[in-house]
């Protein structure tokens, strides 16, 4: 018996041996589309260009402790990157389990069993017996065809896909906070702008009054001003409002209640970093969509090889050894030792086209993600490409807005002087404020529309991100 369980070991690990292909495709990333150069970055060079992103905290390049600090916490408290924090993890337990696959199962049983037989015993006597039994099992399907590697190559590219959707998800929450925040650093320069504004208004109301009363000025003018100043005001607990709802959506993205979080009012800095944009080609390892899109094409290209590989029958092994003995201290006696091997060969016959249907099914599904990733990578690039070229203009008009700011300031001087010497009418003068404050807030505006696009610009390049940052387990 022990040359024929040496022959089955053998037999065994000439199986294990046998177990080194894997049907189906191996996988290998299709080409993408991809451009030489970013068109918008040709010819221009920001006002403040950033040498590098700080991978750790690439917002640490708007220089703003406020930001830093709310920033920080997004990792830790923000509910959807702790949403798909879990996601990953789940997908990384699906990948072990896969590999526990490849082992044998082994289990163990151990019992006792006491048995009353009257017929053992002459004279209407009777008499008991106790059998002791253990025994160990084991049952392993070795990977002959690669089905179980081929799922283990799917689960652990799904689970590096997850991987990328968390840094993706962390990036995004990241960029829609700064966003938020420079959003609300904005309505706090607006609210300064049309506090002047009222300060002033308040001014032209009290001289027009003045010349009401010496009989200079009309009644009309006096109800112009107030018309003007109330406006101011209105405006000015409007941004009151828009600013609270701004402190609340922030408050969300840290992950406390909107009541647990106050933002207070700063100045805020009057340059616009922009990060480099590199090289395009390079964009394929830095966005962590791009990543998470090709992992899937990965994960479904090995998805083929588990349809193809059930084609072919599966083969269990199993074998078990045990002991049985009358008395517990004879258990592991010499004698008491019983075991035996054995082999099962199963495949389908017919299925009517099941399997076929199947790996049609699995094709299919690869070639959705080769298509996905492709429209991923050319998203992407677009993305690049309008940041840069709304970075390039929002400079420009800023530019002109300034200048057009100083005019306007100047013509309320020039026409306010003329009002007070009776050449003007009031209209003139309103008209003139109105065009001013509306031109302060302009440029204000564009300011603000270059900060998001410098956010946007940061997320479109990946924040940073590569993918050497992937979990290689």
């Amino acid at each position: 018996m022990t040359t024929g369980f040496q022959r089955w070991l053998v037999g065994w690990t000439a199986l294990i041996a046998l177990s080194g292909c894997a049907v189906g495709p191996n996988y290998r990333r299709p080409d993408a589309p991809a451009s030489p150069q970013f068109r918008e970055a040709a010819g221009w060079t920001p006002s403040r260009p950033a040498d590098a992103i700080d991978k750790g905290a690439w917002w640490s390049m708007f220089h703003d402790a406020e930001l830093d600090r709310l920033e920080q916490r997004v990792a830790t408290s923000n509910q959807t990157v702790k949403q798909y924090e879990a996601a990953y993890r789940q997908a990384h337990a699906l990948t072990a389990e896969a590999r526990a696959s490849f082992f044998p199962t082994i289990g163990a049983t151990a019992g006792a069993d006491r048995t009353h037989d009257p017929a053992t015993m002459g004279g209407g006597g009777s008499a008991a017996r106790t059998t002791y039994v253990g025994e160990v099992e084991a049952s392993w399907v070795p990977d002959l065809w690669g089905k179980v590697r081929r799922t283990v190559e799917s689960d652990k590219a799904a689970a590096q896909a997850s991987a990328a959707d968390l840094a993706n998800a962390r990036l995004a929450a990241q960029a829609s906070l700064a966003e938020d925040y420079f959003a609300l650093r904005i309505l706090d320069e607006q609210a300064r702008l049309y506090r002047d504004t009222v300060a002033d208004y308040r001014k032209f109301l009290s001289l027009t009054n003045d010349q009401f009363e010496a009989g200079t000025q009309a009644r009309a003018a006096v109800i112009t001003a107030q018309t003007q100043l109330y406006g101011a005001q209105a405006a000015l607990i409007d941004i009151g409002a828009k600013r609270a709802a701004m402190e609340h959506a922030i408050a969300v993205l840290v992950g406390v209640p909107p009541a647990g979080l106050t933002i207070a009012v700063a100045i805020l800095d009057n340059t616009v970093p922009v990060a480099p944009a590199g090289i395009p080609s390079t964009l394929l390892e830095r966005r962590p969509d791009i990543a998470a899109a090709e992992r899937r094409m990965a994960s479904a290209n090995a998805q083929i090889g588990v349809a193809v590989a059930a084609y072919f029958p599966d083969l269990t092994l199993s074998g078990d050894y045990g002991t049985s003995a009358s008395r517990l201290g004879s258990l592991l006696a010499a004698g008491t030792s019983l075991w035996s091997v054995g082999a099962q060969l199963v495949g389908t016959l017919f299925d009517f086209g099941a399997r076929r249907a199947r790996t049609r099914e699995a094709r299919a599904y690869y070639d959705q993600t080769v298509a996905t990733y492709r429209q991923t990578v050319l998203t992407a690039f677009e993305g690049v490409e309008d940041q840069l070229s709304a970075l390039h203009t929002y400079e420009q008009e800023q530019e002109v807005l300034i200048r057009t700011e100083g005019a306007a300031r100047e013509a309320v001087k020039l026409d306010l002087d003329q009002y007070k010497e009776g050449t003007v009418d009031y209209a003139t003068v309103v008209q003139a404020q109105a065009t001013a404050s509306a031109a302060s807030q302009n440029v204000m505006t564009i300011f603000g529309e270059r900060l998001q696009a410098s956010v946007l610009l940061v997320e479109d390049l990946g924040g940073g991100w590569s993918t050497q940052d992937l979990p290689q387990g």
